[in-house]
Order: C-alpha cells, then structure tokens, then sequence
C-alpha cells in the first residue's frame, strides 16, 4: 500500500522531529562534562537509585559535580540494563524537591550519604509536572 500524501506529511514532520533530538544526543556528548554512575543489583530488588551528595562530611556527588549532564546506568550482573540522562541541574531540582526521599550511608567506611530516589517517584506525574514547570519558567516550589 502507497503511503498518501497525509501520512507522507506526517512521517516528514516525525523525522524532522527526530533529527532535531539526534542533534541534542550529539551535543549532549560534544565538548560536555558528564558524570557517570552505574547502580548494581539493589536498584533492580528496590526499586531505588541512589544519589550520592556528601563524602566524609563534604560535598560530593550530586553537590559536587561540575558536570553538564549525569548519566545514571542501571545495571543487572554486570550488564546494563538501561541509563538514565539528566542534565545535571534538572537531576538537582528534582532531588531537591522530592517530598519523599530517604537518606542513607554507604561508601567506603560508610562515610558517604546518599538520597534514595524511588524510580517510580521519580516518573510519577507529581515529578513530571515539577520537570513542566520548571522548563515553563514557573517556580517549581509553589
């Protein structure tokens, strides 16, 4: 079956779409700070990530980072199951917002302290609605 012009109009604005966001990949990954964390096993049992913030009373992690975006791997054994990207700034409002996170200790000496971030909470329409808020210019805190 031949594609009609309607459908022809729609698959052209699709890849036109999709080529933007193609660009973004790129430039997320061209001359970009990335930071780069990768979850083994408890994630997948939990439910949870988690966001490291402070190491032997300093700042680390997520506090400390100078990088652009955070690449979040979620692995299972020692294969990836998927990453996650934020930009760094967007990951620290979300963190910072979140109503319900948990902290915890881990690390060497159990020195370092984590935000648990549930991935469900993390997707729920509450979260997605602060990311819309946020890139709409509205103070996400109201």
């Amino acid at each position: 079956m031949k594609p009609t012009k309607e459908n022809r109009k729609k698959f052209d604005i699709d890849l036109a779409y999709g080529k933007v966001h193609e660009e973004k990949i790129i430039s997320m990954l061209q001359d970009k700070k990335i930071e780069v964390k990768t979850e083994r096993g408890m994630w997948s049992k939990t439910g949870n990530i988690a966001i490291e913030f402070e190491s032997y009373g300093k700042p680390s992690g997520i506090n400390a980072t100078e990088s652009d975006y955070w690449f979040h791997n979620l692995a299972i054994d020692d294969e990836v199951y998927c990453t996650l990207v934020f930009s760094t700034p967007m990951l620290k409002n979300i963190v910072e917002k979140l109503d319900d996170h948990k902290v915890v200790k881990g690390g060497d000496n159990w020195a370092s302290k984590m935000f648990l971030v549930n991935l469900s909470k993390l997707f729920s329409t509450d979260t997605l609605k602060l990311f819309k808020e946020k890139i709409n210019g509205k103070d996400a805190s109201n």
